[in-house]
């Protein structure tokens, strides 16, 4: 958003295009970022599964949120790894 745009908006002037443009991309990041609690568990149940191939993780510690930064959703995983496994087993 340009300085102009930002102006206008805050001055309550009718909003530029550009300003429209932001705020739909806003929203639209806004409702992909929140999710149903059961989707971040099936999300959180599956990396365990797929990481656990290779680590031991504390599932207890192990937390995954997904919020919006800088214009778009993040996932954000944090897992307590107990131990790296030295052999991968297939």
């Amino acid at each position: 958003m340009n300085l102009r745009a930002l102006l206008a908006a805050l001055t309550g002037r009718q909003p530029s295009k550009e300003v429209a443009k932001e705020r739909l991309r806003l929203v639209l990041v806004h409702d992909r970022a929140s999710v149903a609690p059961e989707f971040l568990d099936k999300i959180k149940e599956e990396m365990i599964a797929v990481i656990s191939k290779y680590m031991e993780i504390d599932e207890s510690n192990t937390v995954i949120n997904m919020h919006h930064a800088e214009g778009t959703a993040v996932l954000e995983a944090n897992l307590a790894v107990k131990k790296i496994k030295r052999s991968v087993n297939t």
